[in-house]
């Protein structure tokens, strides 16, 4: 079996897994969501094991734990929100005190608002979903349409000190096709405004490629060339979620300032 043909089929079960999770939504989707913080949040200790300490690893795992269990049980946002900024900022000091990098906080920012964006766009209404299929459309077509137009076209790196794979071909037909996705997914779920969310399909297809990259930037940092091994044929958790939850997080932002912390798909996406 060539790696492309394990790619496909991993990426089919997972997705069907994901869709089938997501349409259940509440408390299946919220572990969902925690259960991704938490391997990218693990993967990333892996990652940069060499520069920094277990001991800093744990504080920030415990307080990550607390984070998850609060989104889990339905907490709402604000304090959660309070909790990942105190935590964050507690791991900072404890690890400049010890003449640490800052490597740990930062893991556990970038994964406690990865789960959290994930679970709060959600929610538990009609619009969460919408909202959740709407960003799962963009990320994954931006993701496919990327792939095979880079490899197609070829021409001009994107970033080659970074992911020497990537091009700049691909990353033009990641976005058309990250916007065609979303329009679609609006046009199926009767939603209008189809100009302004064509522009947060083309904003979240970019935000979920320099989340790729940033991702790829940390593994070369480090010198690994994967996050880890649990998804046959993509690597780890941040190797297949690295787009999405940056995007995540953005879409999140924007329904926030729309429609409050507690209800961020209402104003885009309720039918």
């Amino acid at each position: 079996m060539s790696n492309l043909q394990l790619r496909i089929i991993s990426a089919v079960v997972l997705a069907v897994v994901v869709l089938a999770v997501t349409y259940l939504g509440g408390a299946a989707f919220r572990v969902l969501a925690a259960a991704i913080a938490a391997a990218m949040f693990y993967e990333w200790c892996v990652i940069s094991r060499g520069v920094t300490a277990v001991r800093d690893q744990m504080l920030a795992a415990l307080l990550l734990a607390v984070v998850l269990a609060g989104i889990i049980l339905g907490y709402p946002a604000l304090p959660i929100l309070a909790i990942i900024a105190i935590s964050t900022v507690v791991v900072f000091v404890v690890c400049r005190i010890a003449g640490q990098d800052a490597w740990v906080p930062a893991g556990l920012a970038y994964t406690g608002l990865s789960g959290f964006s994930l679970a709060f766009l959600r929610g538990d209404d009609q619009a969460g979903l919408v909202a959740i299929l709407f960003l799962f459309a963009v990320v994954w077509a931006t993701d496919i349409a990327a792939y095979f137009v880079g490899r197609s076209v070829g021409g001009p790196k994107l970033a080659p000190a970074i992911s020497p794979g990537k091009t700049q071909s691909g990353a033009v037909g990641g976005i058309a096709g990250g916007v065609l996705a979303g329009l679609a997914v609006a046009i199926v779920a009767g939603l209008q405004s189809y100009a302004l969310l064509a522009f947060v399909a083309l904003v979240l297809s970019v935000v979920s490629q320099a989340g790729d990259l940033f991702e790829s930037w940390v593994k070369r940092r480090h010198g690994v060339k994967d996050s880890g091994n649990l998804i046959p044929g993509h690597g780890g958790v941040m190797d297949r979620a690295d787009g999405l939850v940056v995007a995540a997080f953005v879409l999140y932002a924007v329904g926030v300032l729309l429609s409050g912390p507690d209800t961020p798909a209402q104003a885009l996406f309720a039918i």
